[in-house]
C-alpha cells in the first residue's frame, strides 16, 4: 500500500541564501479567488467589507483587512489571502493548495526581481499596496512587494521547483556581479 507524505508547496527546496537575498517558503493560509457576477461588484465589496475590512481591490491594489489580505489579479477579481470568504453576488474557488508562496528579501531582491520579470521593479514604481500579475521567468505570477526590500511571489505549485531553481540562479549571478564590483 502507497504511504502518503504530506508536503510542502518546495518541498525542502527553502530557504535559500545567495549575497544580500533570501527566499523563504510561506504558508499564506486560506486562499480564495473571488470574481463578481456581472453587475455584482459593489455587492460583493460591501460583502467583503464586512467579513474582511477590507472590499475588492481596484487594478494593481494590495489591500489589508482584519486577518486577510485582497490581491488584485483582474477585473472585479481578488485572491483573498488568510481568511475563507464567500460574499454574495461572486464566483468563489477555495485555491488553498493550488499556490506557491515565496518571500524573497534583503538588499539585491529588486535586482533579482528584475532579472526575472519584465515589471519595472523599482521602489519608485512598485511599492507597498500594489500588486501585478505578470511574467516571471516562463511563468505567471503574482508579486506582490512587502516593503522597502521585500516581496511575496505567488505561482501555481505546480511552478515550485521551477521558481526556486530561477530564484537560486538570479541569486547566484546578482551575487557573483557584487563581488566584482
Amino acid at each position: 500500500m502507497a504511504r502518503l507524505i504530506a508536503k510542502t508547496p518546495f518541498g525542502g527546496l527553502l530557504p535559500m541564501e545567495a549575497g544580500a537575498v533570501s527566499v523563504t517558503e510561506v504558508d499564506p493560509g486560506a486562499v480564495t479567488f473571488v470574481q463578481s457576477l456581472k453587475g455584482q461588484a459593489g455587492t460583493v465589496s460591501a460583502a467583503l467589507w464586512q467579513a474582511v475590512g477590507a472590499g475588492l481591490p481596484g487594478p494593481g491594489e494590495a489591500l489589508t483587512g482584519r486577518g486577510a489580505r485582497l490581491l488584485w489579479c483582474g477585473p472585479g477579481q481578488a485572491l483573498v489571502l488568510g481568511a475563507r470568504v464567500a460574499p454574495e453576488g461572486a464566483a468563489v474557488v477555495d485555491q488553498s493548495d493550488g499556490w506557491a508562496v515565496a518571500r524573497i528579501a534583503g538588499g539585491d531582491a529588486r535586482r533579482v526581481l528584475g532579472r526575472l520579470t519584465p515589471l519595472d521593479v523599482r521602489a519608485s514604481v512598485f511599492g507597498e499596496g500594489q500588486t501585478a500579475r505578470t511574467l516571471l521567468g516562463h511563468m505567471t505570477a503574482q508579486i506582490t512587494p512587502l516593503g522597502e526590500e521585500a516581496f511575496e511571489v505567488m505561482v501555481f505549485r505546480s511552478m515550485a521547483g521551477t521558481l526556486a531553481h530561477d530564484f537560486g540562479r538570479a541569486m547566484g549571478h546578482v551575487a557573483g556581479r557584487a563581488r566584482i564590483r
